[in-house]
């Protein structure tokens, strides 16, 4: 298909060049969703319109081109930082801190997010909407591509990838997605549901509630006064601790944060073979210093396929993916919107959330 319908009504797509980036709008009665083509493929916007809640972090710092900002000096870490709008990430071929691998330099999390991809629409009726994003990577020999899509009478935006070693060698990487849930919908009455597993946390520094430690049980882990923390419960944003905790042994692959004020979820399935882990970042107003300097209050809760947040300690633990010349690896994943409260007890692979009170 070489062209979208302008329809107003059902499922919906838009074309729109914003700020500088070529930009898709997916849209049904419950979702307006915005993806970045020329930025990762971000999702800068998942909006939950019968409560007219966005459900995506908006950083302190403007969106911008990356191609056309020139900052005053070259960060050292890389660029993401400076390029930080919020939203929600795709992250290959490394995450979390800079590190080199085979002759290539990368910055904090890796290259895809900063570069522009392709697309293609593949369907575009009242019924169903679905586009295909596809790039290269430029330092890795990665073929990439994912088919959004969304349905009427749905508040899911479901997501299959497909990743290709183009390469003639063996190639390690770290895969994640990286949905930040703003302050918008993100307040002391929140909760975060899991079907359990272990956790390993990670003290960040002065205003981290955690202390190192690894095996406990979801979710409670030692707090740096000894006392037990219950990583379920968002604090507000006075408690200004910025943290960062590794879940493992997943129990099953789906995860759920809803807030009891404003009786609305966001919650994600994905596939277990590839994202074997999540990682929570947790900024409740204690992330000072560059970049954020104590803004901000949001959390994340990331499918990866690897633990901990470095390519180099990634290794170490033998959690990176291994692709061979010519393989691929493909995964799904699903993001859904839920009106309601009560504790989330399963998200499956087609959406349905199950809840009891």
């Amino acid at each position: 298909m070489t062209y979208i319908q302008d329809r107003n009504w059902g499922c919906r797509l838009r074309e729109y060049v914003f700020r500088g980036l070529k930009t898709i709008v997916f849209e049904n009665q419950f979702l307006r969703v915005v993806i970045l083509a020329d930025k990762g493929t971000d999702i800068y916007e998942f909006l939950y319109k019968p409560k007219d809640i966005e459900f995506m972090w908006r950083s302190p710092f403007p969106l911008r081109n990356p191609a056309l900002f020139v900052p005053t000096v070259a960060n050292a870490p890389g660029a993401f930082h400076d390029n930080y709008a919020g939203g929600w990430q795709e992250i290959l071929p490394t995450g979390g801190t800079p590190t080199q691998y085979k002759g290539a330099e990368f910055g904090f999390h890796g290259e895809v997010s900063l570069i522009p991809w392709e697309y293609v629409i593949l369907e575009d009726t009242p019924e169903r909407i679905s586009v295909r994003f596809f790039v290269r990577t430029y330092r890795t020999p990665f073929y990439v591509e994912k088919v959004l899509t969304m349905e009427q009478d749905r508040s899911v935006l479901w997501i299959e990838e497909r990743l290709v070693n183009e390469g003639e060698e063996e190639m390690e990487l770290m895969w994640g997605h990286h949905p930040a849930l703003g302050e918008t919908f993100i307040e002391p009455s929140c909760r975060v549901d899991l079907p359990g597993g272990k956790v390993l946390t990670e003290r960040l520094g002065e205003t981290s509630r955690l202390v190192d430690g690894e095996g406990y049980e979801w979710p409670e882990v030692h707090g740096v006064e000894d006392q037990m923390i219950d990583l379920s419960q968002v604090p507000p944003r006075s408690a200004r601790s910025h943290d960062v905790a590794y879940l493992y042994d997943l129990v099953a692959p789906w995860f759920a944060v809803r807030s009891q004020e404003k009786q609305l979820g966001f919650g994600m399935w994905f596939s277990p073979e590839v994202f074997r882990y999540l990682w929570f970042w947790q900024v409740y107003g204690g992330a000072f210093g560059y970049n954020l300097y104590g803004r901000s209050y949001h959390l994340a809760v990331e499918p990866w396929s690897s633990i901990p947040g470095s390519f180099e300690l990634a290794q170490q633990r033998k959690t990176t993916l291994r692709i061979s010349p010519g393989q691929e690896l493909t995964s799904k994943l699903l993001a859904v919107a839920f009106d309601g409260d009560g504790v989330v007890e399963n998200i499956d692979e087609d959406g349905r959330v199950s809840r009891h009170s």
